[in-house]
């Protein structure tokens, strides 16, 4: 297996654990640090980029706002309304628009659609990607011209 086939797969797993800390965040107020711990002690991280759902994780709740002020612009209606696991969904693939400019804004939709397709309702997939799109032609304007 290549570097970066090995590469994608760890972030791949880290966004799939950094999506369920983010949820479990928005459903319980809990403090990031003590989630990231449990995290730490209780999921396998052997094959996952431990230090990308770290950084994706704490990254979002430290751009909250920021995230929030972007995805209302195209969810139709207020963040708190869109269901939970598509929330915490999108708020990750924000924050990798946002400050994670070395990831191809193609591979973040795929990735946030992969999540969608395979924890959230059958056809929240196209909400999900509708609203990302959206958010990677005003964030990845370049990015987005040239594909």
């Amino acid at each position: 297996m290549s570097d970066n086939t090995s590469l994608a797969k760890a972030r791949g797993k880290a966004r799939r654990f950094a999506m369920q800390a983010i949820y479990q965040w928005q459903m319980t107020s809990d403090d990031v640090k003590g989630i990231e711990k449990q995290y730490s002690e209780d999921n396998k991280f052997d094959t996952a980029d431990f230090d990308y759902f770290r950084e994706v994780f704490f990254g979002v709740e430290e751009n909250i706002e920021l995230i929030d002020k972007t995805l209302v612009q195209y969810t139709g209606r207020a963040i708190d309304s869109v269901d939970p696991v598509e929330r915490a969904i999108l708020r990750l693939a924000c924050y990798e628009f946002l400050k994670r400019l070395d990831v191809p804004y193609r591979v973040v939709l795929n990735e946030a659609i992969t999540l969608t397709r395979k924890f959230c309702a059958a056809q929240s997939h196209t909400f999900v990607n509708a609203v990302l799109d959206k958010v990677a032609h005003e964030l990845r304007a370049t990015e987005t011209s040239q594909a």
